[in-house]
């Protein structure tokens, strides 16, 4: 257990940023599996518009630190192809 008044501080920030943390990966996965979702029915229409709205909620999860930027980008990179794919 902490000794410290510092290192108690420091353990309640843990415990506060981890559940802002985990809300933001949550709110991140949920406009994903939306996404896939739209795509899944063979909506082009759909999947566009659930990735215009995912993407925001990528970026901003990037900007915040929860996820890498090369892992937004490889997964809106990849979630647009399959929706290009979806017209042929």
């Amino acid at each position: 257990m902490a000794n410290h008044k510092s290192s108690e501080k420091r353990i309640r920030q843990t415990v506060t940023r981890t559940a802002v943390n985990r809300k933001r990966t949550s709110v991140i996965k949920a406009s994903l599996k939306k996404v896939e979702a739209a795509i899944a029915t063979g909506n082009k229409d759909a999947a566009q518009k659930a990735l215009k709205e995912a993407q925001p909620e990528l970026m901003s999860g990037v900007s915040k630190g929860v996820v890498k930027l090369g892992t937004a980008s490889r997964k809106m990179s990849r979630l647009s192809a399959r929706i290009k794919k979806l017209a042929a």
